[in-house]
C-alpha cells in the first residue's frame, strides 16, 4: 500500500516534469521519466519512512491507518519535488542568477522587520519547549515573578541548558533565515528557448515577510497556550474577592502560645512528592523509593487529600516553585504577580504588609535560623527572611565566609545536602543552648531538577539517576531526623517536613509513564506535635483538600499555638477540622479566583513600605 501511494505521487511528479521540463515529449522519454521517478521516489521515501520515521514492515500494512498512507503520500510528493528541482538545476532548466539588491529604505526596513519577527517567534517557540521540558508545568506567575527576582546563586546548569537550548536554536533558525533573506539571486526558468524569471527579490521578501509573521504569531500563540499566559491577563485585568473576603490578618489575630514554648524544626524538602511511593501506599510507581521516610511517617501525622495514609497539598496559583512555597507556608498567602517590578526584589520590601511565621515567633522571643546549601540571594529569600523574623541566614556564602567549606567550593547549587545536615546538627546544638525557644528552617536541594545531585556515597539500586537521588536524599533526611530524636531538646520540639512543590524533572515522569489522571501532591509529615493536637480524629487527616498556604496556621498549631478562628492569611489550621479554601469553594473555582487580582493584596500586602504602617 505504501508503494502504491508513492507511485501515485511519482506519477504526479512525472506529469509535471514531462509538461514543464521535457522539450521533446516522445513516448520513450515519457516512459523513461515515469519509471525513473516511480523507482527513485519510492526508494527514497521508503528509506525515510524506515530509518527516520521508524516505521516497521512497510510491506505488511494491515496495522496502519489511512492517515499513515496520507502522510506517506505527502512525503513522497515532497521527495519528488526536491528531486525534480535538483534535476532541473543540473540540466540548466532552472538557473540561479545574480540580482542587484534593492537599496531603498523600505526594503531594508522590511528585511529587518522579517528577521526580528523570526527571532522573536523562534525565541517564543524554543523557549516554551525548553521551559516545559526543564520545569514541567511552569506557571505564568512563576515565570513573571522570577523575571523580577535576583538570580544570583543559580546552579550553572540552568544557564548552560538555556544557552544550548532556546538561545542556540533561536540563533540557528534566525541565521539560516537571514542567509535566505539577504542573498541576492533570482531563479530563471529556461525551457524551449524561453527565459522566464520565476522567483526574484520581491517574491523572496514577500515570502520571508509572510513566514516571519507566521513564525511570530505561531510562537506567541504556542507560548500563551503552553505557559498559560492568559493567567497574566486575569492577574492584571480581572478582580476577585476571594482573598479579600477570607483574609485573616495575622498581625491582629488572637493567638495564645503554650506556657512552655515548643521548638520548631521546619524542613523544606526540594521537589519531594508522594508520587515516589509505591502504588499500594498511594504513590504511582511499583517500588517505594522512600522506604525509610515511609517508616518514619507512621510515627507522625500526615494530612492526605485521599482516604490513603499518604497524600498532600494541592497546587494553587502562586505556590508552584521553591520561593513561593516558603512564602506560602510562612505567610498563609500565595505569591501573586507584582504590580511593580521591585515588590519582591529589594530589602525591606518583600511582602512588607505580610505578617509571617518569623514575625510571630520573633515577637515571642524565638531564636531563628534559616539554613540552605545554595545562595539565599536567589529569589530574594535573604530579603524575605531578614525582614520577616530577622533570621540568621546560613547559606552557601555564609559557609564559605565562616570556613565551613573552602572559598572556591561549589557543587550543584552550592554545597550538597550531606554537608547541610552535618552543619545543621552543629547549629541545632547551638540553638538548644541559648536558653530560648528556637525555630530552625532547613531547605534541601539535592533533588532539584534536572536529575538531582547524587552523592558519591550513594548506592545506585535503580537504573534511573533521579530515582537513586530521591532514595538516597530521603534516607539521609531520615538519618538527620533520627539524630534529632536522640537529642535532649527533642522532647519539646516539633518537626515539620514537607516537599516544597512538585518535582519539575519531566524526564523522570516520562520514564515512569505517569498519567494525567494521577493527582500528584507534596509529601508532608509532622512529628511530635504539641499534646493538645497530637490525638486529633482520623477524619481530619484524610480526604483534606488544601494547599501550601494552609500550612501556616497548621505549623503554629503543631507547636501548641491556639488560634482563635483557626485561620491566618487565607490558610486554615488543618488540625481544627475547619474547612479550607479548597473545601469551601472547590479546587477549580478557588484556583480560578486566586489567579485574579486582589485589591487587598495589592494595597495592603505588596505596597506597605514599613512594617510600622501595617
Amino acid at each position: 500500500m505504501f508503494i502504491l501511494t508513492g507511485t501515485i505521487a511519482a506519477l504526479i511528479i512525472s506529469a509535471v516534469q514531462i509538461f514543464f521540463f521535457c522539450e521533446k515529449k516522445s513516448v520513450g522519454k515519457c516512459i523513461h521519466y515515469t519509471i525513473r521517478n516511480i523507482f527513485s521516489i519510492n526508494l527514497i521515501s521508503l528509506a525515510l519512512l524506515t530509518y527516520v520515521f521508524k516505521y516497521q514492515h512497510f510491506l505488511v500494512t494491515d496495522s496502519y491507518k489511512t492517515a499513515s498512507f496520507v502522510k506517506f503520500f505527502f512525503l513522497a510528493l515532497a521527495v519528488g519535488i526536491i528531486l525534480l528541482f535538483i534535476s532541473a538545476v543540473f540540466n540548466n532548466q532552472i538557473a540561479f542568477e545574480k540580482e542587484e539588491p534593492k537599496k531603498s529604505g523600505w526594503t531594508k526596513f522590511v528585511k529587518l522587520l522579517s528577521a526580528a519577527f523570526v527571532a522573536l517567534g523562534s525565541a517564543c517557540f524554543f523557549g516554551t519547549i525548553w521551559a516545559k521540558s526543564a520545569f514541567g508545568d511552569i506557571s505564568a506567575d512563576e515565570m513573571f515573578i522570577t523575571l523580577f527576582l535576583p538570580t544570583e546563586g543559580t546552579e550553572a546548569g540552568v544557564y548552560i541548558d538555556g544557552f544550548e537550548g532556546p538561545f542556540f536554536q533561536t540563533m540557528l533558525v534566525t541565521t539560516v533565515f537571514c542567509l535566505f533573506l539577504y542573498c541576492n539571486f533570482k531563479l530563471v526558468y529556461k525551457v524551449n528557448r524561453r527565459a522566464v524569471t520565476i522567483f526574484n527579490s520581491l517574491a523572496r521578501r514577500i515570502i520571508c515577510l509572510v513566514l516571519s509573521v507566521t513564525c511570530l504569531a505561531g510562537g506567541i500563540v504556542y507560548g500563551i497556550e503552553k505557559l498559560q499566559l492568559q493567567q497574566l491577563y486575569r492577574s492584571y485585568c480581572l478582580d476577585s474577592g476571594i482573598i479579600d473576603d477570607n483574609y485573616v490578618d495575622p498581625k491582629t489575630a488572637q493567638m495564645e502560645f503554650p506556657q512552655e514554648k515548643r521548638n520548631l524544626i521546619f524542613i523544606s524538602l526540594e521537589s519531594l512528592e508522594t508520587s515516589f511511593l509505591s502504588k499500594e501506599l498511594g504513590g504511582f510507581i511499583d517500588e517505594n523509593l522512600m522506604p525509610e521516610l515511609t517508616e518514619l511517617a507512621y510515627e507522625g501525622i500526615v494530612f492526605s487529600h485521599t482516604d490513603s495514609k499518604f497524600g498532600g497539598p494541592i497546587h494553587a496559583p502562586g505556590t508552584t516553585w521553591s520561593v513561593a512555597s516558603l512564602v506560602n507556608m510562612t505567610t498563609g498567602l500565595p505569591m501573586k504577580t507584582p504590580t511593580e517590578p521591585n515588590h519582591y526584589g529589594s530589602a525591606d520590601n518583600f511582602l512588607p504588609g505580610a505578617w509571617a511565621l518569623g514575625d510571630i515567633l520573633q515577637e515571642q522571643g524565638y531564636e531563628q535560623t534559616f539554613m540552605l546549601g545554595s545562595d539565599a540571594n536567589f529569589g530574594a529569600l535573604n530579603f524575605f527572611f531578614e525582614s520577616h523574623g530577622n533570621y540568621k541566614i546560613m547559606d552557601h556564602r555564609y559557609a564559605k565566609a565562616n570556613g565551613l567549606i573552602p572559598e572556591d567550593y561549589k557543587v550543584w547549587w552550592g554545597y550538597e545536602d550531606d554537608k547541610l545536615y552535618e552543619f545543621a546538627k552543629d547549629e541545632l546544638t547551638r540553638l538548644s543552648e541559648t536558653g530560648k525557644p528556637f525555630h530552625f528552617l532547613l531547605e534541601t536541594a539535592d533533588t532539584h531538577r534536572p536529575g538531582g545531585f547524587l552523592s558519591e556515597k550513594a548506592p545506585t539500586p535503580y537504573t534511573d539517576h533521579y530515582a537513586n537521588t530521591i532514595a538516597y536524599s530521603t534516607s539521609e533526611t531520615v538519618k538527620f531526623v533520627r539524630w534529632v530524636q536522640q537529642q535532649p531538646f527533642y522532647e519539646n520540639t516539633t518537626i515539620v517536613m514537607i516537599g516544597d512543590h512538585l518535582s519539575m524533572d519531566t524526564d523522570f515522569f516520562i520514564n515512569y509513564n505517569f498519567t494525567d489522571d494521577y493527582q500528584r501532591t507534596q509529601f508532608n509529615l509532622i512529628l511530635n506535635p504539641a499534646p493538645n493536637v497530637k490525638d486529633i480524629p482520623q477524619s481530619r487527616m484524610v480526604n483534606r483538600l488544601y494547599s501550601n498556604f494552609d500550612m501556616y496556621p497548621t505549623i503554629l498549631a503543631s507547636i501548641g499555638v491556639d488560634i482563635k478562628g483557626d485561620m491566618l492569611g487565607i490558610g486554615t489550621d488543618l488540625f481544627s477540622g475547619r474547612k479550607t479554601l479548597f473545601e469551601k469553594y472547590g479546587i477549580e473555582e478557588a484556583n480560578k479566583e486566586l489567579e485574579k487580582k486582589s485589591d487587598l493584596y495589592n494595597t495592603q500586602i505588596l505596597t506597605v513600605s514599613e512594617k510600622s504602617d501595617k
